[in-house]
């Protein structure tokens, strides 16, 4: 109860008094600690995904393979082949067919990636990265033999015969397709994801 005088009037005042606060009773207000980028212990699963979505390869180009249309052509002196009429045209459906399948992938691969929540963060997506441009490597050179061999070129071949030629990829440019759909897929789910630590401590 606090201390108190009398005043000239007779009146009771209440004279201010210092209250302590209790220690016991204030608990210390700790800060969440920043996260860290964890590298050691994602190293060996940034590593295992490079090799396993550098397979994805393997089936991307078996599929380009039956999808890409060949090029209806004329042979010509010298072992020159002029396509026909638009047949031209299917160069480019065989990049577009290959850029699409790639970039299919790695939306898919992103979000495969995503669900191990343990290990989200930037080691992961770089090897997410460099698996996706191996397996567009791989995809392309798979493709092509396999191609080739589903149009192969007559026996003996005479000038001015027609002649069906396998699809090939003509530019390296859709090696990227698939890291790139990756990088956007893995940065869209980042960008929405509300935790400092991407949600890892919650796994």
């Amino acid at each position: 109860m606090s201390d108190s005088s009398v005043d000239d009037a007779g009146t009771t005042r209440a004279l201010p008094e210092r209250i302590e606060p209790e220690d016991a009773a204030l608990l210390p207000v700790l800060a969440p600690p920043t996260p860290k980028v964890v590298v050691k212990a994602d190293l060996l699963p940034a590593v295992s995904a490079v090799s396993l979505i550098a397979l994805l390869g393997l089936p991307v180009g078996w599929l380009w393979s039956r999808l890409a249309p060949p090029q209806e052509s004329v042979l010509r002196p010298g072992g020159s082949v002029t396509p026909l009429l638009v047949e031209s045209y299917h160069e480019f459906d065989g990049i577009a067919i290959f850029a699409l399948l790639a970039f299919a992938a790695g939306v898919l691969t992103a979000a495969v990636l995503w669900r191990m929540r343990g290990r989200r963060g930037p080691v992961l997506l770089l090897g997410g990265v460099l698996g996706s441009a191996v397996a567009s490597w791989l995809g392309v050179q798979v493709g092509g033999s396999l191609a080739a061999g589903l149009y192969p070129m007559p026996p003996n071949p005479q000038v001015g015969d027609l002649v069906t030629i396998a699809p090939e990829i003509t530019t390296n440019w859709v090696l990227v397709a698939m890291p790139l759909a990756l990088s956007l897929g893995y940065g869209i789910a980042t960008s929405w994801n509300g935790f400092d630590d991407l949600g890892r401590r919650l796994q």
